[in-house]
């Protein structure tokens, strides 16, 4: 493999593990699943607030609706195999956005 696919991949775990964090976070807290329904409030300011958690949650709330629309309505394959490469991208961008943040904290602590 090489260095740039294991970044990539890296990338995506690393996506997807926080995405999963900040879901899990936000569900232990206030008791609900996160959802896109947050942005449906109007302009408030805890909509605003909900985005930047919203972004990088999205892979998480992606792959769990797919999921259960899978199981639930039956929903083809297809879809199922779009919505999980539009997540898997999503958390690639996301990762690496993660990343970059550690390496700059990195650098200023030390």
């Amino acid at each position: 493999m090489s260095p740039q696919s294991v970044q990539q991949f890296l990338a995506l775990a690393i996506g997807f593990a926080v995405a999963g964090a900040i879901s899990t976070g936000y569900q232990l807290v206030t008791q609900r699943p996160v959802s896109f329904r947050l942005l449906e409030q109007g302009a408030h300011a805890s909509t605003f607030a909900a985005v930047p958690m919203l972004v990088f949650a999205a892979p998480f709330i992606i792959m769990r609706n797919t999921l259960r629309g899978r199981r639930i309505e039956g929903r083809r394959f297809e879809f199922v195999m779009i919505a999980t490469v539009i997540a898997g991208v999503w958390s690639i961008f996301s990762g690496t956005v993660v990343v970059m943040m550690l390496e700059q904290v990195s650098q200023l602590l030390s």
